[in-house]
């Protein structure tokens, strides 16, 4: 190891900021183990207690129309399409119900962003769900929002008040890509810009909505343009401390416009590591099986990650690219054990709520 490297090494032993530069040397001069190394002791100093986390949902996917039609997403459909579809309110509560009666304690609904949907939708949607079931609704992406507020010629603040007061209560991190205006102009044109995303997330989280942070990665972007995703995610933590997770996962080609290739299990693994030593703000790091499947993302476990994300019930947007990857609870249970990890159910907000010592 280089002296530069040795030097950067010590400040994430001693817990100090990881600069943007320092970053970008470690992404490409560290080998793959020595940055899982690093990226373990971080998760060992903030989460010493082996306890590795997951949550019983389910992706409702309301529609798949959409006008945004981004490059690398194989899920969406144009309105006029034999595939296009909106689900009806018998057809989400019912899967709410199915979702439920497995445990589950929390819905996240995202679809395309259709272009008669305005704000009354939701309100009436989700006032509808929370009149019948108690469940969480961790919903809509920034760009749905954003687009909600345009349609409505509503500010984001007022957006988020309207949809907080009908039964929204947390914002999934989806849509962010790559932070940066280069890339979001190249894989998805018609998407809002990175700051705009920001905008809402920070609006959400000042007004108490929790929200989770993702990166699609392995797309069109650089080395330094997901290090300075990730300092942007930082500096909004750094504001609000609303981001409960980051959630980074690798962009599928399959049936996209965009097409390519998969980035490996190692590229993977190496931005996970590198995700764990820079967001130093960030509680929680999420494996994502549904990308990689159960084996690499039992890997992550000892690259930085301390969450395994949600069981999943129903996926439907990485299916579209041709990746379907299933685990059951029993099945997540197991694979934590074996790493050697103290599964425990928690909620959208980190609250552990069952365990192996208690009643899982």
């Amino acid at each position: 190891m280089s002296a530069n490297l040795k030097k950067i090494a010590t400040k994430v032993s001693k817990g100090k900021r990881v600069e943007p530069d320092e970053g970008l040397n470690l992404f490409r001069n560290a080998g793959l183990l020595t940055l899982g190394e690093l990226a373990n002791s971080v998760r060992k100093r903030l989460h010493p207690e082996r306890l590795v986390t997951f949550i019983v949902d389910r992706n409702i996917n309301y529609t798949n129309i959409c006008v945004n039609r981004c490059k690398f997403c194989a899920f969406y459909r144009d309105a006029d399409s034999p595939e296009a579809y909106i689900l009806s309110k018998e057809e989400i509560f019912k899967k709410i119900k199915e979702t439920l009666a497995q445990g589950g304690t929390q819905i996240l609904m995202q679809g395309g962003v259709h272009p008669d949907l305005g704000i009354e939708y939701f309100e009436d949607l989700f006032s509808s769900i929370k009149s019948r079931f108690t469940i969480q609704i961790h919903s809509l992406s920034p760009a749905e929002i954003s687009f909600l507020a345009q349609k409505g010629a509503l500010s984001v603040l007022d957006t988020l008040k309207r949809l907080r007061a009908s039964g929204l209560d947390s914002i999934p991190g989806g849509g962010a890509e790559i932070l940066v205006d280069r890339v979001r102009k190249k894989v998805s044109p018609n998407k809002i810009r990175w700051r705009q995303w920001a905008e809402v997330m920070r609006t959400a989280q000042k007004i108490g909505m929790p929200t989770t942070a993702t990166m699609m990665f392995g797309s069109l972007e650089t080395d330094k343009e997901i290090i300075e995703h990730m300092v942007r995610l930082r500096e909004v933590q750094d504001e609000t401390g609303g981001f409960t997770a980051f959630i980074p996962w690798t962009y599928q080609p399959g049936n996209t416009e965009l097409g390519g290739r998969s980035a490996t299990a190692v590229e993977y693994l190496k931005v996970l590591a590198l995700s764990r030593i820079m967001l130093d703000n960030f509680d929680n790091i999420q494996a994502s099986w549904v990308t990689q499947g159960a084996k690499i993302a039992q890997v992550a476990l000892e690259f930085g990650a301390n969450d395994f994300g949600s069981t999943m019930i129903e996926e439907n947007v990485v299916a579209a690219a041709g990746v379907s990857f299933r685990m059951t609870k029993q099945e997540i249970l197991n694979v934590i054990r074996d790493a050697g990890y103290v599964p425990a159910q928690r909620d959208t907000r980190y609250k552990i709520l069952a365990r192996d010592d208690m009643q899982l």
